[in-house]
């Protein structure tokens, strides 16, 4: 029996279900959790639904960015809209100093 995420600090498990219904959950919290527009979320897959957790992010316009995969388990960030580049900061020194 194994647990199924479903938020922070929330795991459910369902005793005599098989592997199938549980996968079945998990991709139906991942659909819930896409439909309500949120920006930004991350759930802990069984490694066994991530191709169709993949496909379905994707035609919802979501991009799917894998943090930490295991044999069993994968942690999944889920993300929409733009992300604007991280810019780094770099200071120049003045042409006196980068000639001596």
């Amino acid at each position: 029996m194994r647990f199924i995420h479903v938020e922070d600090g929330l795991r459910l498990r369902f005793p005599g279900r098989d592997a199938a219904f549980n996968e079945g959950v998990e991709i139906g919290v991942l659909a819930v959790n896409l439909a309500s527009g949120r920006g930004e979320f991350t759930l802990q897959l069984c490694s066994a639904t991530l191709e169709q957790a993949r496909t379905l992010a994707t035609q919802m316009g979501y991009r799917v960015h894998v943090v930490r995969s295991e044999e069993a388990w994968a942690e999944v960030i889920f993300l929409t809209g733009r992300r604007r580049p991280k810019l780094t900061l770099i200071h120049n020194q003045p042409e006196a100093q980068a000639a001596s």
